[in-house]
């Protein structure tokens, strides 16, 4: 199958394709079924005989996931509906109808409800229709080709760039060599990013990892959105530039296998999913190779610009006091009203902005390093197969910015989705002074204590405010579950004399967190 043409207009994108048998619209079909979600409207054009309905029965097999369902055409019944754990899909055949009124008897707009619409000869009702939907016209080639057909598949509105999008993946996975492979979904993280698993026939592995660029949300600062005030990475050259360097510095990450940078798709080496955690919680083991790994990479220079093969160069952005103010100011925009319920004044608002701006300043102006962001346990793996601290398999640092090397270190030892007893916690601290004193006598341990704890307090700040944001704009309210560890180790923070002001306002503002003492 080829793609022969694609044009792109306003709010529409057609992608024509060659398809030379049964077995390939079939095989289409379970491409698109991938595409679906409920609400979506998807029209059948074509002459008799081209082959809608076996499109049709294969996209409704793939969704349902019952590859025997029968799928028998509604020509005669109009209308036939499929319900199950997937949801539901209303398949139609408007060829025989006179009127827009004959679909409506049938108890049309009720039936369509938070459905995936399928329909067949939608031209003769497409008033009943909403102006986004995907097309696909089913043509003939030639007499000698009986078993062949030209595909045309437009998307219209908001589906003009999921076409867009789903082509691009198509087209990269074959020009990769891996179109052949068996995508299985990938449980994701807090992101949009979105990670797949391809085996290919022969047994062959990867990770599939879709990430669009980031698109510029509203200014809030300095005509800045949120993203770019918090340096977080608008495209997948980041996540290419530092594996790279992860490597040169001897750690492991994923190697990087196929990449379209433009379009932010990447094939990259599949690490296995045995981590640094087990049913029974922590490994210690495994977690002092890690906290070895983040002093190992803090102990030396590193660059602050990294090449990107065939596509320039990287500069990792500063974690500023600017990115790291806008980070806590995520607990009064979120966490304060959704979770607290609570209301802090504007001037109580101004106090707990200015009160961080004083206890970060410090940290912002340290001699930096690079700070991963999200060094925890759902992003490190444990690699057996390999030596000393490439045993430890890193996964998630498209994020990372030049920052105090005790960010990672804390992000670490106080993980908000698994819980370390505190002597853990206490043992790593020392593996890694231990480690940083070998590689430089002058290592400040009090400095880093010092640091430590108010990068505590300033990531527990954030994630609580992160946390209440997923639940309420993003509709993932799992993440709640975390929050009491998080409230914990900010309390556990806050205890360090030097946010002793900072304390007395969370204890002013949000008594709720101190009822139970930690």
């Amino acid at each position: 199958m080829s793609a022969d043409a694609t044009s792109k207009t306003a709010a529409r994108t057609i992608w024509r394709l060659d398809v030379a048998n049964e077995d390939a619209t079939v095989a289409l079909a379970h491409d698109i079924a991938t595409l679906l979600v409920k609400g979506d409207v998807v029209t059948l054009s074509g002459d008799l005989g081209a082959g809608k309905t076996t499109f049709a029965r294969a996209l409704i097999r793939a969704i349902s996931g019952e590859p025997q369902l029968e799928a028998p055409s509604p020509t005669f019944t109009l209308m036939q509906i499929y319900e199950g754990d997937f949801g539901k899909i209303v398949h139609a055949d408007f060829y025989r109808i006179e009127a827009v009124s004959d679909v409506a008897e049938l108890g049309w707009e009720e039936a369509c409800e938070d459905a995936i619409l399928l329909v067949e000869w939608a031209e003769r009702a497409r008033e009943l229709f909403p102006a986004d939907y995907l097309d696909i016209r089913f043509s003939f080639v030639e007499p000698e080709r009986r078993d062949a057909r030209i595909l045309t598949i437009s998307g219209h509105g908001v589906f003009a760039s999921r076409l867009a999008a789903f082509k691009a993946l198509r087209e990269f996975l074959r020009a990769s060599g891996w179109a052949d492979a068996n995508r299985c979904f990938l449980q994701g993280d807090a992101s949009t990013r979105a990670y797949e698993t391809l085996e290919k026939p022969n047994g062959e592995r990867a990770i599939l990892m879709i990430s669009p660029p980031r698109p510029d949300g509203p200014p809030i600062r300095y005509g800045k959105p949120y993203s770019a005030i918090a340096r977080l990475a608008e495209n997948v050259r980041a996540f290419v530039a530092v594996a790279e360097g992860l490597e040169a510095q001897g750690l492991s990450a994923p190697r990087i296998l196929a990449r379209d940078l433009e379009q932010g798709l990447l094939i990259v080496e599949d690490l296995g999913r045995e981590g640094v955690v087990d049913e029974n919680g922590p490994i210690p083991e495994r977690y002092q190779e890690s906290v070895g790994a983040l002093a190992h990479l803090h102990a030396r220079k590193l660059p602050d610009v990294l090449p990107i093969a065939g596509d320039g160069v990287y500069h990792i952005p500063p974690y500023d006091l600017d990115a790291l103010l806008i980070e806590v100011e995520l607990l009064v925009d979120w966490y304060v009203s959704h979770i607290a319920r609570s209301i802090v004044a504007s001037g109580a608002r101004a106090i707990f902005v200015n009160l961080w701006r004083q206890a970060l300043i410090e940290i912002a102006s340290a001699s930096p390093t690079w700070t991963l962001r999200d060094y925890h346990s759902p992003n490190l793996l444990w690699l057996p197969e390999r030596e000393g601290l490439r045993r430890v398999g890193i996964i998630d640092f498209q994020d990372c910015v030049l920052g105090h090397p005790a960010y990672d270190v804390v992000s670490l030892t106080q993980d908000a989705r698994v819980t370390l007893p505190d002597e853990l916690e206490m043992k790593l601290i020392a593996h890694y002074a231990r480690a940083r004193r070998e590689a430089d006598p002058d290592f400040d341990m009090a400095a880093f204590a010092k640091a430590y704890a108010i990068l505590g307090a300033q990531r527990a700040t954030k994630i609580m405010g992160i946390f209440a944001r997923l639940d309420l704009r993003d509709g993932k309210p799992h993440y709640l579950t975390h929050l009491p560890r998080v409230e914990i180790y900010l309390k556990k923070s806050l205890r360090h004399p030097a946010l002793a002001e900072i304390k007395a306002w969370y204890e002013t503002n949000l008594p709720a967190l101190f009822e139970i003492s930690a």
